[in-house]
This record gives structure tokens, sequence and C-alpha cells, in this order.
């Protein structure tokens, strides 16, 4: 049991050990798109803003179809999707023309949504008091409160920062990938056929 086990693992190990340069290269891609986003943090943030609104364009188009593809759909469901197509539409084209206008729309949407799951944490780790560690629930829910609710009020600084930070971290995981790449392809070749038939 233990050698079909320890096959299987080789098995794996060697198939991973195949993939080094694609992981080699993503751990490079997310270094440079980290120090751009460190250098150029206002090139980053228009190009963030412009992907929110091709995305609603798109999403729009696929909503339209999605509304008339069900052929058992009700009418008004059907209405209210391409309703809703439309109104994604025309807030896309619309943004698309407005960079700043999406970076706030972009910046309100996330200090909400960090309002509303922090919330959520906050009210989960304080009703069950029998979940394990539910202090670090409690804490990470106060946390994310206070980040939605400075990112409301200062969208334009709080984005600012947030690209600053996004390029940090995809710094650090680039290296981690560079490295984990390189450790892969060194213990590639112990992991060869020969080891396997063996």
């Amino acid at each position: 049991m233990s050698t079909v086990m320890g096959r299987d693992l080789e098995a794996m190990l060697r198939t991973v050990s195949r993939a080094w340069a694609w992981i080699l290269a993503f751990g490079v891609i997310s270094i440079l798109v980290g120090v751009i986003a460190i250098v150029w943090p206002g090139a980053t943030l228009t190009a963030i803003a412009i992907i929110f609104a091709v995305q609603l364009i798109v999403g729009a188009v696929f909503r339209f179809a999605a509304a008339f593809a069900v052929p058992l759909e009700s009418g008004w469901l059907r209405a209210l999707q391409a309703f809703l197509a439309t109104l994604s539409f025309i807030v896309g084209i619309y943004l698309l023309g407005r960079v700043s206008l999406s970076l706030l729309v972009l910046a309100l949407l996330l200090g909400f949504y960090w309002m509303v799951h922090g919330f959520t944490d906050l009210f989960v780790g304080i009703g069950h008091a029998e979940l394990p560690d539910r202090g670090w629930l409690i804490l990470s829910g106060i946390l994310s409160v206070v980040a939605g609710v400075i990112v409301v009020v200062s969208p334009g600084i709080s984005l600012f920062t947030l690209t600053l930070v996004l390029g940090v971290w995809l710094i650090v995981f680039g290296v981690m990938g560079v490295v984990r790449a390189l450790q892969i392809r060194t213990a590639a070749p112990v992991l060869g056929p020969g080891r396997a038939t063996a």
C-alpha cells in the first residue's frame, strides 16, 4: 500500500517538475506587475478602472443573451434580466469614458463590501461562543469594518495605498514563485524516469 502511494506521489511530483518553467514565468510576471503598480500607481489604477468598465460591458452582453437563451423562462424574469443587462451596458460605457468616476465607484464598492464582510464576521464571532479562536474572528471583523469606513470616507487616498500594498504583495508572491520554480527544477533530475521504474 505504501509502495503504491509512494509511486503516486512520485508521479505527481514528476508532473509538477515538468511545469517549473511556467511557475517561473508566472513568478517573474507577478514581480513585474508588482513593480509597475509601485512605480506607476496612477497608470495601474487607470488600467483597473478600464478593466472594471469593460467587464460591465461584456457581462451585460452575456446577461442579455442569457435572458433569451432559456426557453421556459417567465416573461418578467426575462424583462428583468434584459433591464439589468441594458443598465450594466450603459454604466460600463459611461465609466469607460470617465476613469476617475470608475475608480470612485470601485473604491465605494470595495469599502461597502469590507464593511458588510466585517459586520458579518463580527456578528458571527459574538453570536457563537462555541467557535474556537473567535477572538480572532471578532478582531478581523472590526479591522474590516474600519478599513471599509476609511475607503468610503477617503476613496482616493485609500485606492492609492491599496495599489502600493498590492504591488508589494505581488513582488513577494512573485519571488516565492521564482524560488519554488528553481527548487522544482533542481529536484527534477532526482525524479527522472529511471527512479520511477526502479
